[in-house]
């Protein structure tokens, strides 16, 4: 079924936008592919041994993330562990099916999980 619709509206569509920076970066995508294969919190050093780039770099990547709520950081003691946001990135295939105009269940939320 095709429906002919106006565009989305602007709030929704800048948020789906910046869901869709933040992964527009194959380090991003190594990351957010390495959290949510792990299944559980990965320190800094972790990651850089994983995705084989600079501590800077990968801690740049984690704040982009961060920041669209797609990675969340918990201390432990004088140590932060990354983790992905179940939450958020089951979100992003239902952003994608309705930028796209595919039938999509309900728009789910992307709620922060806490911690940061």
């Amino acid at each position: 079924m095709n429906r002919k619709e106006g565009p989305l509206d602007r709030p929704t569509a800048a948020e789906y936008a910046a869901w869709f920076k933040a992964l527009a970066d194959p380090t991003r995508i190594q990351i957010v592919s390495l959290l949510a294969r792990q299944g559980r919190p990965m320190s800094v050093g972790e990651i850089v041994e994983a995705v084989q780039v600079g501590q800077s770099t990968v801690s740049a990547h984690l704040k982009v993330l961060a920041d669209v709520r797609f990675v969340l950081a918990d201390r432990h003691g004088t140590s932060r562990y990354h983790r992905i946001n179940t939450a958020c990135v089951e979100c992003f295939p239902t952003a994608a099916d309705i930028v796209m105009g595919r039938p999509a269940p309900a728009a789910p939320a992307c709620p922060s999980e806490g911690g940061t």
